[in-house]
């Protein structure tokens, strides 16, 4: 559910910018041509300087006809039979020296000594040369300053003009950049409605009412209700704020004026209020109409009481907060704004009477995923096989956004395999090139890091599969992919969860570190592979101890907060002293180390099943969760038959031949490690030991297909958790 309205903005903006780039090297060739044009009118011709001495010996040669003395320096005329010098010409001969003469209209001058003025004179008239005065004449020198100088100002100004004009989108010139940036849509222009909204029915029901209010206001007024001043929607980025504006939009079928937080600032000072008074006068013209700012964090922000320089970005939202009290709400302007990030929006912005209504716009459930998906699918061709609840319940934490990317590239996908058809393994692949990239077919692992991973994702997954409260696995592979995991091991829950137990977050926990014991076991050594998943583990230790209340030494104090409710990228701050901060580190590392060495315990005594699995993957790269089931299940049998042979007579060995899945099938004892000893009260609850019915029973509970042999990992974002071991 994304927009592509800022996309176009930006693609405008880029055309403007480009064209603007063009017509400034366009005026700057035509300014020098121009100005070159008419200084060479005003200055015409080739003047060359002649030596004194050379001059005597022309006068005497009678080659000058005439001269023309000025303040300075003397032009020389030549007769036309007179030879003139080559110095300094480009030919040879005397021919071509002529005819370059005529055409480049060569002036010859000389400057006079003045001490020989009066014995030059009569050299010239003696030999019959026609002497001239020249009366001074400043008008060259200032037709050639003004050419100099203002013509190349004009050009400039007209150029800036044009620019400004730009700017402010033909807003009136070097004034426009006041001028309000918001474009109207009307609802013929938007092309939304609610129907085009899944998966939000909370939100699209709070936006119902005021599209009602806007279509119906008599029944609301009535009775004495007014329309609401301002509605916020609020959520993590890609779940369809800005779309539902436009549904509204679309709905109330009235004037839309959409625009970005960040059109309000401009490269002058004074340019974001202007734009605000220019916007509202616009609406207020425009009533009933609807103004929606998205991404209203860059102007809301806090203000504080430093100065520097946000004073711009602060009188732009003085002036907001103004404009904003000071409508009639009875015209039926209705103002939406749209943010990931509430927590730094100013409280004036925020109080009822601007924004009266906060509207959540959460990660959809796995209703509203399948919802969403139905809608994003309307227009592609499905075959029979596709599931969508199979592919929402795999995508625990998708927003809308995610999943119309999914789809898109899914139907890629099948037109690159030359079906005519989305399948359900196009839905799967797409998934998975969406949250982990596509193959990375040029990197190819050596046998010996092959091995490493191979044990490391089996370490992961025979770990989870081990504990009663870890999730069921659905995938391992060792097959590279291009945002860097080398491999991977895919956990879907049975069903939408909400919360998590602590057992849960325990086996977690020891999941996640399973990889690197397993590498440990095996191979004597740790490699880095494992980097990501201590990540995730520390930081899910790390919550237990500082916001979730799980263990004994903090109790029920919170010792964290998250900065930002919406981001991923929120920053954790402690709020503790450092002596407080020393011990939650020293209880982090207890937890961590004690799952690590139930990892350690779990595996060691299924070494067996460990090196089977593992073996079976370096040789297929990929295995699902029924073979994966498979494979333990009969490592387990073959390992309690030799410790109990007299369990399995000649009548029950040939009734599980015959019927894998009948009543008469003995199943053995997944023996896991007592886990007494990392029970963080010490007591001795026997929660280790899971029968393989328990375990066989988490894996039939939830069907694994066939079509999951492409399936992928995902972020369970919504339960605080990443389902998704790696290297």
């Amino acid at each position: 559910m994304d927009n592509n309205n800022s996309q176009g903005n930006d693609g405008k903006r880029f055309n403007h910018s480009s064209q603007t780039f063009i017509i400034l090297i366009i005026a700057a060739v035509i300014t020098f041509f121009v100005y070159t044009m008419i200084r060479g009118f005003f200055v015409s011709g080739v003047t060359q300087e002649v030596s004194y001495t050379e001059f005597i010996s022309m006068i005497d040669g009678n080659q000058i006809s005439e001269v023309e003395w000025g303040d300075s320096d003397i032009t020389i005329y030549l007769k036309s039979s007179a030879e003139a010098p080559v110095k300094n010409s480009p030919v040879n001969t005397k021919d071509q020296y002529s005819q370059y003469l005529s055409q480049m209209n060569v002036r010859y001058y000389v400057v006079p000594v003045n001490a020989d003025a009066e014995n030059l004179v009569d050299r010239m008239l003696r030999h019959g040369v026609e002497i001239y005065k020249l009366k001074p004449d400043n008008s060259g020198y200032i037709m050639e300053a003004m050419i100099s100088i203002v013509i190349p100002f004009v050009l400039i100004f007209v150029i800036m003009n044009m620019t400004m004009r730009r700017m402010g989108n033909g807003g009136g010139g070097l004034m426009g950049v006041g001028k309000s940036t918001a474009k109207m849509y009307m609802q013929k222009e938007t092309g939304v409605t609610f129907k085009d909204v899944a998966g939000e029915d909370e939100a699209k029901e709070s936006l119902v009412e005021i599209v009602d209010f806007l279509h119906n206001p008599t029944k609301y007024t009535a009775i004495g209700a007014k329309l609401p001043k301002g509605a916020l929607l609020v959520g993590p980025p890609g779940t369809g704020k800005t779309l539902l504006a436009k549904a509204v939009a679309g709905e109330a079928q009235v004037p839309f004026y959409s625009l970005s937080g960040s059109d309000f600032v401009e490269m002058f000072v004074g340019v974001g209020a202007s734009r605000v008074r220019d916007l509202f006068k616009n609406a207020t013209q425009s009533a009933p109409c609807i103004i929606f700012i998205d991404e209203i964090d860059a102007i809301g922000k806090t203000r504080d009481t430093r100065y520097g320089g946000n004073d711009e970005r602060e009188q732009t939202l003085n002036q907001l907060l103004s404009e904003m009290d000071g409508f009639d709400a009875s015209k039926g302007i209705m103002v939406m704004g749209a943010t990931n990030r509430p927590e730094i929006l100013d409280p004036a912005l925020l109080r009822p009477g601007r924004f009266d209504r906060r509207i959540v716009v959460e990660k959809p459930d796995l209703k509203g995923r399948v919802n969403i998906l139905k809608v994003h699918a309307k227009d592609v061709q499905l075959d029979d096989s596709v599931d969508f609840n199979e592919i929402a319940l795999a995508t625990s934490g998708a927003v809308g956004a995610d999943l119309a990317n999914m789809m898109n590239e899914a139907a890629i996908t099948a037109v690159k395999h030359g079906r005519k058809k989305v399948s359900q393994a196009d839905l799967f692949e797409a998934v998975e090139v969406v949250l982990v990239g596509k193959e990375k077919k040029d990197r190819i692992l050596s046998k010996e890091e092959r091995r490493i991973v191979s044990y490391h994702e089996v370490g992961h997954a025979l770990v989870s599969a081990i504990q009663k409260d870890a999730e069921p696995v659905q995938k391992i592979t060792i097959v590279p992919r291009t945002m860097g995991a080398l491999g991977y091991v895919m956990q879907v829950p049975e069903e939408e969860k909400y919360l998590n137990t602590k057992d849960e977050l325990h086996a977690m926990l020891v999941g996640y570190l399973g990889g690197r014991a397993a590498e440990e076991i095996v191979f004597g050594t740790v490699t880095t592979g494992a980097s990501n998943d201590i990540e995730k583990a520390t930081k899910l230790a790390r919550a237990m101890v500082t916001q979730y209340g799980m263990t004994e030494k903090f109790g029920l104090m919170g010792l964290a907060t998250q900065e930002s409710m919406y981001l991923n990228t929120g920053r954790t701050v402690m709020n503790c002293g450092d002596d407080t901060a020393t011990q939650v580190d020293q209880e982090v590392m207890r937890i961590l180390k004690e799952c690590y060495e139930e990892a350690k315990e779990i595996l060691n005594q299924n070494r067996f099943a460990l090196d089977r699995i593992a073996e079976y993957l370096i040789e297929r790269e990929t295995i699902t969760g029924k073979e994966f089931l498979h494979i333990l299940h009969d490592v387990q049998k073959e390992e309690d038959m030799k410790l109990h042979p007299e369990k399995y007579t000649n009548e029950n060995a040939e009734s599980e031949n015959s019927d894998d899945d009948s009543s008469a099938e003995i199943i053995p004892t997944v023996e896991n490690p007592d886990i007494d000893s990392v029970s963080e009260s010490g007591s001795q609850e026997n929660k280790g030991k899971m029968p393989f019915e328990e375990v066989r029973a988490k894996y039939a509970a939830k069907e694994v297909t066939e079509q999951l042999d492409d399936a992928s990992p995902v972020n369970d974002e919504t339960s605080g958790k990443d389902s998704t071991s790696s290297v």
